[in-house]
């Protein structure tokens, strides 16, 4: 007990390890996961206090106080309604006993330490993150531009039909609008990124 506790006063037990793809089903975060929906595991790191799960859909996060506690919070932040951003790879120096990628997942800052002889594996989450982050910045302003450009075609629609137009007409306007829009949210507010894990991950 009191090699744990110091442990964990001296920050020891925060140093993450790469869990490998075939124990991924011994961990906790495998029980939160959205199988029935093709969700799957593709990076995971656990301490000995917290699990960071990064799937296709969502990074799933197991927050515990310490590690000597069992308590834990779960925290699920889906890439369809969180952007990551400032993507970071910190490498060990002489003495260090780890290496650290920190980033920006909406509203939420991360730094997780990771064993330093993982180096090259955490490189490929790295990689990941980054490719992701692009895609979705790119996302972001094109929706933007989008409803900039749909907003001033209805404008000018209607100030072209001007008082002729009828409630059928301007109904019909407003539900080619909603459909247009609900297909380019779905498009550019992309909820799978398997595909980039899948390209960059070689553990």
């Amino acid at each position: 007990m009191f090699k744990k506790l110091a442990s964990d006063v001296m920050g020891l037990s925060d140093i993450g390890k790469i869990i490998e793809p075939k124990d991924y089903d011994k961990v906790d975060s495998d029980d939160y996961i959205l199988h029935e929906d093709g969700e799957k595991i593709f990076f995971l790191i656990k301490s000995k206090s917290d699990e960071y799960c990064f799937t296709n859909y969502a990074l799933i996060h197991l927050d515990g106080e310490s590690a000597v506690s069992s308590k834990r919070m779960l925290y699920r932040f889906t890439y369809k309604n969180n952007s990551f951003s400032n993507v970071l790879l910190e490498t060990a120096g002489n003495i260090d006993l780890d290496v650290e990628i920190k980033f920006s997942l909406g509203q939420r800052d991360y730094s997780i330490d990771v064993d330093r002889k993982q180096i090259e594996k955490l490189k490929d989450l790295y990689k990941s993150l980054v490719k992701i982050a692009s895609i979705q910045r790119t996302n972001e302003a094109n929706w933007e531009f989008a409803n900039q450009s749909v907003a001033a075609s209805v404008e000018t629609l209607q100030g072209s039909l001007g008082s002729n137009t009828n409630n059928g007409e301007f109904a019909q306007i407003n539900e080619y609008v909603f459909d247009w829009k609900s297909r380019k949210h779905k498009e550019l507010h992309r909820e799978d990124f398997g595909e980039v894990f899948e390209k960059f991950i070689h553990n």
